[in-house]
């Protein structure tokens, strides 16, 4: 007989109470009034057959000359069963006499009365007092399980925490992280504990890792580069326009994008919570996520910008400032400040760019120049250059 891990013990009581629930839940009351539990303290059946009870609180006081389908809140079985009692129930309490097996699953499982054949029990806590007792096996998996009764043959359990008073006449078998407390004398058989299996760690080789880094540096390099290509190749204007903000004084740009990058998300996250802002929360969440990615391609070509200070094409800029980047963010604890610095830099530039082009900023007679105009930027066939208006 397998013994459930440790691990599973959850899991396995859950579905065991789901599947209780779906084959005694749909089924009507046998004997019982529609009452609710508060008016109707127990519950009275005809005593013959299989009896069926779906109710918040169920107290079956009578004798049942079958077996026992139950499932609500509290289950509570003081008459004496000649079958089988199959129950699922937040609280499980079983002091009558059951002549067939027990198939319970709950939080709390209590068991005060004589069990003939054997119990299979799913709970977070199983308590077997000295009026309780199974004929046969007791199977399950519980976090805490005290025994303080008799079981005739074994007992097959996944458990956090395992105390043994009572007798078993049989073997204990148990998957657990600690020692049971088992009293002298207690086990007739042998006791064993199962130690769930550690997942084995596989220790990659250097070599390994130097190849898995290098294959992701050659997938950087040939992704991001196409990227930055295609930016420089079909937006040359906006990449110059928002790199004129860089070029001349990184650390405004910085300084923006870092109070930026703090202000904004808590900005967003007011509006969401608001309900009605949520629409507006939600764009704006999605344009700065578009502005926080583009920021690669746009520092990207401010390092091109540095480099070369000739008329080289914009897409020859762009791709060579951004293989450079890719390097420096695949180098470790340095690719946290380059990909910080980045992110800064890209977010203040297309800020500063966003805000130069606000709408009130042209208050100048139409064909004359701002007083406060940037450089004019002139496109030619090899790249930009730059003249003073």
């Amino acid at each position: 007989m397998e013994v459930l891990p440790h691990t599973r013990r959850v899991l396995a009581a859950v579905l065991a109470v789901i599947t209780l629930v779906l084959a005694t839940g749909s089924a009507s009351v046998a004997a019982s009034p529609a009452s609710g539990p508060s008016t109707v303290p127990a519950v009275v059946n005809d005593g013959v057959g299989p009896q069926f009870y779906g109710d918040s609180v169920i107290d079956i006081t009578n004798d049942v000359d079958g077996d026992v389908y139950a499932a609500g809140q509290s289950v509570t079985i003081s008459g004496d069963v000649t079958g089988d009692v199959i129950a699922a129930a937040q609280t499980i309490t079983i002091t009558g006499n059951v002549d067939g097996n027990v198939r319970l699953a709950g939080q709390d499982v209590t068991i005060n009365g004589a069990i003939a054949r054997s119990g299979t029990i799913f709970a977070s806590i199983v308590k077997v007092t000295d009026a309780g007792s199974f004929g046969g096996d007791l199977v399950g998996a519980a976090e805490s399980i005290v025994l303080t009764g008799a079981v005739g043959r074994d007992v097959v359990v996944g458990v956090g925490s395992l105390t043994i008073d009572g007798t078993v006449g049989g073997n204990v078998t148990y998957t657990s992280d600690r020692d049971a407390r088992i009293a002298g004398g207690a086990v007739s058989g042998t006791v064993e504990r199962v130690v769930s299996p550690e997942p084995p760690t596989v220790e990659a080789s250097p070599w390994a890792m130097f190849i898995g880094w290098l294959l992701g540096l050659l997938y950087a390099l040939v992704a991001l580069s196409l990227v930055t290509a295609l930016a420089g190749l079909l937006l040359p204007r906006v990449l110059h326009r928002v790199t004129n903000h860089l070029v001349p004084t990184p650390w405004r740009a910085l300084l923006v994008g870092f109070v930026a990058s703090i202000a904004v998300p808590i900005a967003l996250v007011v509006i969401l919570v608001t309900i009605i802002g949520a629409p507006l929360a939600l764009a704006g969440f999605l344009i700065w996520l578009t502005l926080t990615l583009a920021t690669f391609v746009h520092v990207a070509y401010y390092i091109g910008r540095l480099l070369f200070r000739g008329d080289q094409p914009p897409v020859v800029k762009a791709l060579v400032g951004g293989v450079i980047l890719i390097v420096a963010l695949q180098i470790p604890w340095l690719n946290i400040a380059v990909w910080a610095a980045m992110v800064l830099l890209g977010l203040g530039a297309q800020l500063l760019a966003i805000y130069d082009q606000r709408p009130w900023r042209r208050t100048w007679t139409e064909g004359e120049a701002a007083p406060d105009a940037p450089a004019v930027k002139s496109m030619t066939d090899q790249g930009f250059t730059e003249t003073q208006p």
